[in-house]
C-alpha cells in the first residue's frame, strides 16, 4: 500500500508541475508563433499556433498535449526557417545523454568521496583534524557551481593547459578523451555536493555512535573499521540519500549553467535556447521528464529506506 501511495502522490505531482508551466508559459507577453517567425504570414503563424496549439484554451492544450506525451510523442522543435521542424524526441537523443552521463558520474564521485570522509569525521569529532576539515567544507558548501567551474576552466584549462577548456568527446568515440572532457564539468558540480554529504553524513555518524547497539558491537572486540562500515554506515546514510535524491534537482539547474561554460551542448542548453526562443511543446515535454526523474529518484530513496534501516520497516509495520 506504500507502494501504491508513493506513486499516487508522485502522479499528483506531476501534474501540478506539468498544468503550471503551462500556465506560466500561456502567461509570457507577446505571441510565440510570432516570437519564432517574426516575418511569417498570416496564414504562417495560424499554422504554427495549430501546431503549437496556442490557438486553444489552456485546458484544452494541456489535455492534448498530455495524451501526446504518454503516447510518447514529445512534440516538435521549430527552426529558424519556416516549415522546418526537429522532433524533440530527436533533439534528447542528442543531449540527454551527456547530461545524463555528467549527472550519474557528479552523483557517484560526490558519494563515493563523502562517505569514507563523513565516516572519518564523525569518528574523529572535536578533533583538530576534524575542526579544520569541517570549517573548510563549511566555506566550500557555499561555493556556487558556476563560480568553481569559471575557476576551474580559467585556472586547469586555459591556464595549466592540461584540458580543452569546452567541447564534449563521446564515451563511444575515445574513453580517454571522454574523461578528460567531463572532468572539469564533474569536479565544478561535485565540489559544494561533497561539502554537504560530508557534513550531514558526520553528523549523522555522531548520533549513530551513541547508540546502543554501537556500544555492544564495540564490546564484542570488534575492529573499528568493522563497526564504522558495518553498523553505523547503514542507518547513518539516510539522510545522505535523501539529501542526494534531492540534489538532482540542483544538479539539473547547474548543468544549464555549466553546459554553458564549457560548451556540452546537453538538455540544459537545450531547455534554455527552448525558453528563449518560446518553444511551448519542448518546455512542456524537457520540465515534464525533469519532474519525472526528480521526483522518481525521491520515492525510489524513501522505499530504500526500510532497506538500509530495519527500524523503519517496524514503524511502516506499526502504521499498518
Amino acid at each position: 500500500m506504500n507502494v501504491v501511495r508513493k506513486i499516487g502522490q508522485l502522479m499528483l505531482v506531476l501534474f501540478f508541475i506539468t498544468f503550471g508551466v503551462t500556465l506560466l508559459m500561456r502567461l509570457l507577453p507577446g505571441d510565440a508563433a510570432g516570437t519564432l517567425f517574426p516575418y511569417g504570414t498570416p496564414e504562417e503563424l495560424d499554422e504554427v499556433r495549430a501546431l503549437l496549439g496556442t490557438d486553444k484554451n489552456v485546458f484544452a492544450y494541456y489535455f492534448d498535449w498530455l495524451g501526446n506525451f504518454l503516447q510518447g510523442d514529445l512534440g516538435y522543435y521549430f527552426a529558424a526557417t519556416f516549415g522546418d521542424t526537429v522532433k524533440v524526441t530527436s533533439m534528447l537523443a542528442q543531449t540527454a545523454p551527456r547530461t545524463l552521463l555528467i549527472m550519474l558520474y557528479t552523483m557517484t564521485f560526490s558519494i563515493v568521496v563523502s562517505i569514507p570522509l563523513g565516516v572519518f569525521l564523525g569518528y574523529k569529532s572535536g578533533s583538530r583534524t576534524d575542526k579544520i576539515i569541517s570549517n573548510s567544507l563549511f566555506t566550500i558548501a557555499s561555493v556556487p557551481s558556476f563560480a568553481s567551474g569559471l575557476f576551474l576552466s580559467y585556472f586547469i584549462a586555459m591556464t595549466l593547459n592540461l584540458v580543452n577548456p569546452t567541447g564534449y568527446v563521446p564515451l563511444t568515440e575515445n574513453v580517454g578523451e571522454h574523461f578528460k572532457s567531463i572532468v572539469l564539468p564533474v569536479v565544478s558540480l561535485s565540489i559544494s555536493l561533497i561539502a554537504t554529504f560530508t557534513r550531514l553524513l558526520r553528523s549523522d555518524v555522531i548520533s549513530t555512535l551513541r547508540e546502543d547497539f554501537v556500544t555492544m558491537a564495540s564490546s564484542k572486540g570488534l575492529s573499528n573499521r568493522w563497526i564504522l562500515f558495518r553498523h553505523v554506515l547503514r542507518p547513518s546514510s539516510l539522510t545522505l540519500l535523501t539529501i542526494a535524491a534531492i540534489n538532482i534537482g540542483s544538479l539539473i539547474g547547474g548543468a544549464v549553467i555549466i553546459e554553458t561554460i564549457f560548451g556540452l551542448n546537453g538538455v540544459g542548453m537545450f531547455l534554455v535556447s527552448s525558453i528563449a526562443g518560446r518553444q511551448y511543446l519542448a518546455v512542456q515535454s524537457l520540465v515534464a521528464l525533469t519532474a519525472i526523474v526528480f521526483v522518481t529518484a525521491n520515492v525510489l530513496v524513501d522505499l530504500l529506506y526500510s532497506v538500509l534501516d530495519p527500524r523503519v520497516r517496524v514503524q511502516h509495520g506499526s502504521q499498518k
